[in-house]
């Protein structure tokens, strides 16, 4: 979302924790409360080398700088910190030493000057925040507010810094009467806050917790707001990067052909006939799949997953049954919308007879292309039991060598929107996983598909494009176009498709 992952560094800086021109923000908070997990989803890095998401208390156990780069300049700064670990005590040695009235800056700064040895966690924690940075306070709202959490609300009070207090909620733990006495004791002590899952947050709820930064430093209004700025930008650019990507996997796969030589002595063997056939649907099933595996790792680089990983079984599309109720309200176009889309393609086939001729068939070949078009949808469409292909054909070779037989693509219009809304469907998935998860997980094609519900337009100019990439021919004038109705597509995901 926000760097490259070589821009993301993690660097331990003294008495430079918050430079003046940079907006700068420790994490804090008491160990297990997720703020690892914040910063791995807000920046989008799900790998434990850079940062670590463990149950292990105490896993960060020194401040760690985490830069938001753009055009190589660092426009923002992270710092995790290590966890409150006795914050009770911490307060009540800051009372001591400052005395009568509440502590200010300067007598937080004498204590982490202390040369002793205790209170190292609170002390490390709060160099940072002496150093001008501002405070992203985490809290799971599922525990109990005791007096520990009091006492760190507390001492980061005194510090004067921005804050805002972050409440870090998870779905299967959520406890409304726990979370209301949060809120109401870090309204008493914090500029402002808000609540982030970091184990489902997408990216309009990352965005929304950038500007809410916004509402509480500044001194950096103009730097965050141009930040922001960039993020959207980005995630703009994101976008149409996947576009390019799908356009190029469609056209790739929409004109995939795999050919073999079937000798003469096995033309009058029909099990070695049917032996070269089966290989040959083999072969077209898995290299369709390496292409489809392809785009899908292109898709997962795009948007910074590592743990995401490509459901493995290459036999996907052969198993798929398109005569069947359920695939039907799922996936690819339903029958009706096949037929208009088949004859707009049709008739666009038959409008370029027309043109070849002078205009003298008056629009003939145009109608003809049309009636040929939506018949073939119409019955075709909704009777194959599967994407079998047609191995019927094929090329006769020299007297004695045999013959070739070329297969490719399946003989089923709807076999386009199929491949287009099976990486739709992960295209979601992607964009739906939080980068604070360390589970591994699979992509799988399931759930309902997007094609159902394009607007009409979009059908149309997608089946002229399909049609003509089927044909091995890609039509080059439409592709700007079909460019832009692909990044429109995946403007929608992931909003929950609707094809009632």
């Amino acid at each position: 979302m926000i760097a490259t992952p070589g821009d993301l560094v993690k660097l331990r800086v003294v008495n430079n924790w918050a430079p003046a021109d940079i907006p700068s923000f420790a994490v804090v908070g008491r160990v297990n409360m997720g703020k690892s997990a914040v910063l791995s989803t807000l920046l989008e890095i799900d790998d434990n080398e850079l940062i670590r998401v463990s149950p292990t208390p105490g896993e960060t156990t020194r401040c760690q700088i985490h830069r938001v780069v753009f055009s190589g300049r660092e426009c923002l700064r992270f710092i995790d910190t290590p966890g409150f670990s006795q914050p009770i005590e911490a307060m009540r040695a800051i009372q001591h030493m400052h005395g009568v009235g509440t502590p200010m800056i300067e007598t937080l700064r004498r204590f982490v000057a202390r040369r002793e040895t205790d209170f190292e966690d609170e002390r490390r924690l709060l160099e940072p925040l002496l150093d001008g940075a501002g405070i992203l306070y985490i809290v799971d709202p599922a525990r109990p507010l005791r007096d520990d959490f009091l006492a760190e609300m507390e001492i980061l009070r005194w510090t004067g810094r921005p804050r805002l207090a972050l409440l870090n909620r998870h779905a299967d733990s959520e406890n409304p009467e726990v979370e209301e006495a949060w809120r109401s004791q870090l309204g008493a002590a914090f500029n402002l806050t808000r609540s982030f899952d970091a184990h489902q947050a997408r990216y309009p709820e990352r965005l929304k917790l950038l500007r809410s930064l916004l509402e509480i430093e500044e001194r950096h209004h103009a730097a965050l707001k141009e930040t922001i700025r960039l993020v959207e930008d980005e995630w703009t650019q994101r976008r149409e990067q996947s576009a390019e990507i799908l356009l190029e996997y469609l056209e790739t796969a929409l004109g995939l052909r795999v050919a073999s030589t079937l000798e003469e002595k096995d033309l009058t063997l029909p099990s070695r006939r049917e032996r070269k056939k089966q290989l040959l649907a083999e072969r077209y099933f898995r290299e369709l799949r390496e292409l489809e595996q392809r785009g899908t790792k292109q898709l997962l680089a795009v948007y910074r997953h590592h743990l995401l990983h490509q459901d493995s079984d290459p036999s996907g599309y052969a198993g798929l049954d398109l005569a069947h109720e359920e695939t039907w309200s799922k996936w690819g176009l339903r029958r009706g919308q096949l037929t208009t889309a088949a004859a707009l393609a049709g008739a666009a086939a038959g409008f370029g007879v027309d043109l070849a001729t002078g205009g003298l068939t008056h629009g003939v070949g145009t109608a003809i292309g049309a009636l040929t078009g939506a018949t073939a949808a119409w019955f075709k469409g909704g009777t194959l039991p599967d994407l079998r292909l047609d191995l019927s054909g094929g090329i006769n070779l020299k007297p004695g060598e045999g013959r070739e037989l070329r297969l490719g693509p399946p003989n089923n219009p709807n076999f386009p929107w199929v491949l287009l809304d099976a990486m739709l469907v992960r295209y979601s998935q992607i964009l739906e996983r939080a980068h604070g998860r360390r589970d591994a997980q699979h992509l799988h094609a399931e759930g309902p598909g997007y094609t159902q519900s394009f607007p009409r337009h979009r059908r149309e100019v997608l089946a002229k494009w399909f049609g003509s990439c089927l044909k091995g021919s890609p039509n080059r004038g439409i592709e700007p176009e079909v460019f832009e109705e692909l990044v429109r597509c995946l403007a929608g995901i992931p909003a929950n498709p609707d094809p009632a």
